[in-house]
C-alpha cells in the first residue's frame, strides 16, 4: 500500500496524462463509465426492492469498482485535477475541458443504460420505484441538493484516493467500497448516477403509462443535476485541496 504522501505526489503526473489523452479516447472512456456507474444503479435499485436500503447501498460500489479497475474516466472522480492544476502541472483551461468532456461522455453512457434497461423491460416488475426515486431526486429543494452534492463527491473522492493508494485488484475495491457504500446509504446525491436515474424514471412512466408531471427537463436538469453537479464540484475539490496543502505545498 503507497502512503498518502505517495498517493499526492503522484497525482500530477496523473493529472498530466488525463488531460492528454486525444478527445475521442477520453469521450469514449467517459462514456463507459456513465454506463458502468448507471449498471451499479440498476443493480442497486433491484437490491433496494428486494432487499432493503443496506442492500443496495452495497450493490452500488461495483460501478467504480468497475471505473477503476477496467479504466474509464468519472467526472466525479476527476474533480481531483485541482491538484495538478494547482501544481501547475496541467492548466486550469485544460481541467475544465476534461470536465465538459467527461460529463458528457457520462451522460451519454448513463442515458444509453438507462433507454436499454427500460426499453428490455428491466424494470417492468419495479417501474414504480424507479419512477419515485426519480421524482423523489427532481423534488430535492437547491439546497439540499448542492449539499448532498458536496458530501457525496467527498466521499467518492476519498474513495477513488483510497483505491490509488493500493497495489492490486482486490486492495483497490476495498479501498474504495466503504465510502461508496456510505454514500449511497446515506442519500447523499452523485451527478453522474442521477444521470441514470432521472431518465430511467421519465423513460420507466413513458413505457408503463403513468404521469411523470413533476419530472420535466426543468426539474431534472435545474432542479437536480445543476446544483448536485456544483456540489459534486465543492466536495471533490475540497478534498483535493487539503490533500494539496497537507503533502504538496511548500512549508
Amino acid at each position: 500500500m503507497g502512503s498518502p504522501m505517495e498517493t499526492a505526489r503522484s497525482y500530477p503526473e496523473i493529472g498530466r496524462a488525463k488531460v492528454s489523452m486525444s478527445p475521442l479516447r477520453t469521450l469514449l472512456l467517459a462514456i463507459l463509465a456513465g454506463m458502468f456507474i448507471a449498471l451499479a444503479g440498476v443493480g442497486a435499485t433491484f437490491g433496494n426492492v428486494y432487499g432493503n436500503k443496506i442492500v443496495g447501498a452495497a450493490v452500488f460500489p461495483a460501478g467504480l469498482a468497475m471505473v477503476i479497475i477496467a479504466g474509464s474516466e468519472l467526472f466525479t472522480g476527476n474533480c481531483l485535477l485541482i491538484i495538478p492544476a494547482l501544481e501547475k502541472a496541467i492548466t486550469v483551461r485544460q481541467m475544465l475541458r476534461n470536465w465538459a468532456l467527461v460529463y458528457a461522455g457520462n451522460l451519454i453512457g448513463a442515458v444509453l443504460i438507462a433507454a436499454m434497461t427500460v426499453g428490455g423491460g428491466t424494470f417492468d416488475s419495479v417501474y414504480d420505484t424507479v419512477i419515485a426515486t426519480a421524482a423523489a431526486k427532481a423534488a430535492l429543494p437547491l439546497p439540499a441538493a448542492l449539499l448532498r452534492g458536496i458530501l457525496c463527491n467527498i466521499l467518492v473522492c476519498l474513495a477513488v484516493w483510497m483505491a490509488m493508494a493500493a497495489k492490486n485488484v482486490t486492495g483497490k475495491i476495498a479501498g474504495l467500497y466503504f465510502p461508496i457504500f456510505l454514500f449511497v446509504l446515506c442519500g447523499f446525491e452523485h451527478s453522474v448516477a442521477n444521470m441514470f436515474y432521472l431518465p430511467a424514471g421519465v423513460f420507466a412512466a413513458a413505457r408503463c403509462g403513468v404521469s411523470a408531471e413533476n419530472l420535466t427537463v426543468y426539474t431534472m436538469c435545474i432542479g437536480n443535476l445543476l446544483p448536485v453537479t456544483l456540489g459534486n464540484i465543492i466536495g471533490g475539490c475540497a478534498v483535493g485541496l487539503v490533500y494539496r496543502t497537507v503533502y504538496l505545498r511548500e512549508k
